[in-house]
């Protein structure tokens, strides 16, 4: 603040981005913002001041996989001084750090690897997670969408078929994808990371499918190659996916027709005494209404008992046996017989036939003028 002419103090004006000057180490080329420095224990002599735990649940199916796997999970932690711990009967696991730990960040590695176990990653892939170059993130999917069909048919798109998506996205964005149940466990660098949760979150919203998204890394991918396009923007490059919503015919809803106005009101409906007084059931007396009561609940008890009965002998019923099917041989047997008569039949009548068309009619008629030498004999023998 400063004094003016008529002794009045004056703030002075707020410079947005004063501190925000330019620093020497702004455009060193030879300093890589990315790289993550190797811990080292000279840094922290003293050790932690405080203990910190960790602690988290697993399913019951992963039991006997924790059991058998944590010599080695216990082994790795303990390298990094972080001590470790398996209830069976809670059902968790919990790490905390302990007097020989040395690097701050370690627990939180930890808590990570923890995580990863419970949610079915191998314990040989989980325990990289404890490396410095190596992150961890866990993304759930369940409440992305309200409808368990549209959420499993988008889990599965993700997935693809025989895990050709899954794949493709692991070797395009560098990271290790398991996908279990109602989460994704994915492990690899910042980026690549980054891009994988872009890429769950836009199947399951049905935003973008899979293909879409590693069709544009695959570009992304040949672009980095050349360094001429380093500066350059990369939009007239990618393709571009616009969403087409496909109309689906309504189903036709048939139109009700009103009726027609009357301006007479409808008969009213008979009540209960009306029907009472039509039967005569109005002037019995309640013992004879209560028999006949009983009697009706009895016949229809009846009928529903016979009914059940029928159900239930029905199952010792046999079935209807299927009709004998003639042989399929015998019949041909027969039918080559009965073709084979006809044949002779029709031969021996063609024969005939032939033997009438070859007849000398003047042989016939000499022939027939000499009587034949057998029957003279015979004749002979009778007039003797």
């Amino acid at each position: 603040m400063e004094n003016d002419e008529n002794g009045a103090f004056q703030r002075k004006p707020k410079v947005k981005g004063k501190h925000d000057k330019p620093k020497p180490w702004d455009d060193d080329p030879n300093i890589d913002r990315w790289k993550i420095e190797k811990f080292d224990p000279s840094w922290n002599e003293g050790g932690m001041l405080d203990v910190t735990t960790f602690s988290t649940l697993f399913p019951r199916y992963r039991e006997k996989y924790l059991q058998d796997a944590w010599p080695s999970v216990k082994s790795a932690l303990k390298e990094y001084g972080i001590a470790c711990a398996l209830n069976l009967v809670e059902g968790s696991m919990t790490v905390s750090t302990t007097r020989k730990t040395r690097d701050p960040y370690i627990i939180v590695k930890a808590r990570d690897l923890i995580k990863l176990l419970s949610r079915s990653v191998p314990a040989p892939q989980a325990i990289k997670v404890l490396n410095d170059e190596m992150q961890c993130d866990i993304i759930k999917i369940s409440s992305l969408v309200r409808s368990k069909e549209k959420f499993i048919k988008r889990r599965q798109r993700l997935i693809g078929p025989n895990s050709s998506s899954l794949k493709a996205l692991e070797i395009l964005t560098g990271c290790y994808i398991l996908i279990q149940g109602n989460t994704v466990a994915s492990m690899g660098s910042f980026k690549g990371l980054k891009t994988v949760r872009r890429i769950v979150e836009d199947c399951i919203e049905n935003k973008m499918h899979p293909i879409f998204h590693i069709k544009i890394l695959m570009v992304r991918k040949e672009l980095e190659k050349d360094p001429t396009l380093a500066l350059e923007n990369w939009d007239r490059f990618l393709p571009k996916f616009n969403k087409k919503n496909v109309n689906q015919p309504k189903p036709k809803q048939s139109k009700k027709k009103k009726p027609e106005y009357t301006p007479i009101p409808p008969p009213q409906p008979p009540s209960k005494v009306d029907i009472q007084l039509a039967t005569g059931e109005y002037f019995l007396s309640d013992k004879v209404k209560s028999e006949k009561k009983w009697k009706e609940q009895q016949e229809r008890q009846a009928g529903k008992t016979a009914e059940n009965k029928r159900k239930r002998e029905a199952a010792f019923v046999p079935p209807e046996e299927p009709a004998i099917q003639h042989n399929k041989s015998d019949d041909g047997n027969k039918d080559v017989a009965a073709l084979a008569t006809s044949l002779k039949k029709k031969a021996k009548e063609y024969g005939n036939q032939k033997l009438i068309e070859n007849v000398n009619p003047e042989a016939y008629i000499a022939e027939s003028g000499v009587p034949s030498k057998k029957k003279s004999k015979k004749s002979k023998g009778s007039k003797s």
